[in-house]
């Protein structure tokens, strides 16, 4: 993590310096204030990291002589394939489509967003797409012992 805060820090020490020297140079006031910002981009993250890897157990890629083994760690599984992202993008470009076409398209773009933000919150809490249990061929049970819908009780 050092290494990181140590990346962020010279952006920022380096957006910083060429605001200095574009402020001085130019006397642009809309220019300045970017590169200021840039460089504030830089260094708050950038300080933050270097404060928390002081208090933190060292980590392995702060280490010259670790190997890839020793930054191996546990790998996480990932979500399925979902539409939800989809769904949300299309309802941010309609959204942001208002400010060019007009009102008439922020209904769908709220809708849109709406939807998709609650069917990725149902999807995640439910662990994705599950799928039905299968039934042995001429059986009138599911595999989990439960009748089929529909099926005539025994």
């Amino acid at each position: 993590m050092k290494v990181y805060g140590l990346f962020l820090v010279g952006i920022g020490v380096f957006f910083g310096v060429i605001g200095l020297v574009y402020w001085f140079t130019s006397y642009e006031d809309g220019g300045f204030l970017m590169l200021i910002g840039s460089a504030l981009l830089g260094l708050f993250p950038g300080s933050y990291y270097l404060w928390w890897s002081s208090r933190q157990k060292p980590q392995a890629d702060d280490d010259p002589s670790a190997d890839m083994a020793e930054g191996a760690g546990a790998v996480e599984s990932f979500p399925g394939s979902s539409i939800w992202p989809f769904i949300l993008g299309m309802g941010a470009l309609f959204t942001v489509l208002t400010f060019v076409f007009g009102l008439w398209l922020a209904p769908l773009g709220g809708a849109l967003i709406l939807s998709g933000a609650i069917g990725a919150t149902v999807e995640s809490r439910r662990g994705g797409i599950v799928p039905l249990p299968v039934a042995p061929a001429g059986s009138d049970h599911h595999a989990d012992g439960e009748p089929h819908p529909g099926a005539e009780p025994a």
